[in-house]
């Protein structure tokens, strides 16, 4: 029987738990289905997803479409409700096997039910069934943490994922010495939170504090890559981590959102501008050839042509390199859903302008590249990734899951060009 058909909306961690779904999809042979894996970041993930879901009974007739992910978890009587939709699962719900399972082989006897969701809030420990297969032979992902305890006013997802909880160090140290053994160079750690990491444990690691132990007891372990950072949370001895472990890579992608200080305080960020901008002076200082990027939400309402001018020269001023830019989009139920909205062509408008910034500095660096000597770990024979996450199109081939020496000779607004060094 074929494998799954997944499709997969939102961040990392919904990317790497698709790969869970794919395997314990296929373990109860549901060949036939198509995972719908939704994000609920943004209202318009939610309708992006509804029009997949659409397309796909269009195109796959025959086949039992499963909804699941966040916006299922916020809204599984919705898309219950889609004449185009067999089953929604909730995100505890989603890696579990047995709910895969046809109706008249589903032993456990939720084969049936149309809407299987739990309340994800008193959800317990943090359990992940391990991948140890992903696309490419380059790069892996394990996930350290579910869950997030912060309110900021835009976001639904700590309802959508739970509280904040912690997987135990040593499940996570077995994780990666497993990819390890199977040939993958560099491992991502990921999470809804990952700075929160241990806040749930008393006397348990903190983000640091993993890292420091993953290092020292996985020395095979080429590459060490963390994912998105909430700025408010990156300690001193993050900080030196970055200055210590070369192993560490010098890349921090932060969810800053915005650098206006009002924008900041209406969305319930932690951070201010001026203590972000400290931070990444922080990470500059032990680490200069570190790369940032960030998230930013253009268009949040209340936000004055004067706000969204701050976040645009912070882009310049804070050297961020790599940006993922979102218009804002409310999300139903939250705070920011009943403040004072700004026009949705101004949006659009100002998130245009972002996306131009961002481009126009990361061609910059790329170009700021040229005639360096890099160490690319290789993702296809001839596509591969600099330490700073800089994408490298090799003039030559190389073997996936390798890292190998190049020489930068050029570069394009998309990639650099690496030759043989």
């Amino acid at each position: 029987m074929p494998d799954p058909h997944i499709v997969t909306f939102g961040c990392r961690l919904n990317s790497l738990e698709s790969e869970i779904i794919r395997a314990e999809a296929a373990a109860a042979d549901a060949g036939d289905a198509v995972v719908i894996n939704t994000c609920a970041v943004t209202g318009e993930a939610v309708r992006q997803a509804r029009q997949a879901i659409r397309r796909l009974r269009r195109e796959r007739p025959e086949s039992r479409i499963i909804v699941t992910g966040c916006a299922a978890q916020l809204e599984p009587d919705a898309f219950a409700a889609m004449a185009e939709v067999d089953r929604v699962l909730g995100n505890a719900e989603k890696l579990h096997r047995r709910h895969y399972a046809p109706a008249e082989s589903d032993g456990a006897g939720v084969g049936g039910e149309r809407v299987v969701v739990s309340d994800i809030m008193s959800a317990p420990e943090a359990t992940v069934s391990p991948v140890d297969e992903f696309d490419g032979r380059s790069r892996a992902m394990v996930q350290i943490q579910q869950g997030c305890d912060h309110r900021c006013t835009f976001c639904a997802i700590p309802f959508a994922r739970g509280p904040n909880r912690s997987v135990p160090p040593d499940r996570i140290v077995d994780q990666v010495r497993i990819l390890v053994e199977r040939g993958y160079p560099e491992v991502v750690l990921t999470g809804v939170d990952i700075c929160s990491y241990g806040g749930d444990r008393a006397g348990g690691p903190t983000l640091a504090g993993l890292v420091r132990t993953l290092l020292a007891a996985v020395g095979d372990l080429r590459r060490l890559r963390l994912s998105s950072l909430d700025p408010a949370a990156i300690d001193r001895d993050l900080v030196a981590l970055m200055s210590e472990e070369a192993r560490l890579m010098p890349h921090a992608h932060l969810s800053l959102q915005a650098a206006d200080d009002m924008v900041l305080k209406r969305m319930k960020r932690r951070h201010t501008r001026a203590g972000a901008l400290t931070t990444i002076d922080a990470l500059r200082r032990a680490r200069p050839d570190i790369a940032f990027g960030a998230d930013l939400i253009a268009g949040f309402p209340t936000e004055t042509e004067a706000m969204f001018a701050n976040t645009l020269s912070f882009i310049s001023e804070a050297r961020l390199t790599y940006l993922h830019v979102f218009p804002f989009s409310p999300r139903p139920d939250t705070p920011a859903a009943r403040m004072p909205a700004v026009p949705g062509p101004v949006r659009r408008e100002r998130a245009a302008v972002l996306r131009r910034a961002g481009a126009a500095a990361t061609a910059a660096h790329f170009h700021g590249r040229i005639g360096d000597r890099v160490e690319v770990a290789v993702e296809n024979e001839r596509t591969g990734r600099c330490p700073d996450f800089a994408p490298v199109a090799l003039d030559f081939a190389a073997r996936p899951g390798e890292i190998i020496p190049a020489h930068i000779v050029g570069a394009t607004p998309a990639h650099l060009i690496g030759a043989r060094a």
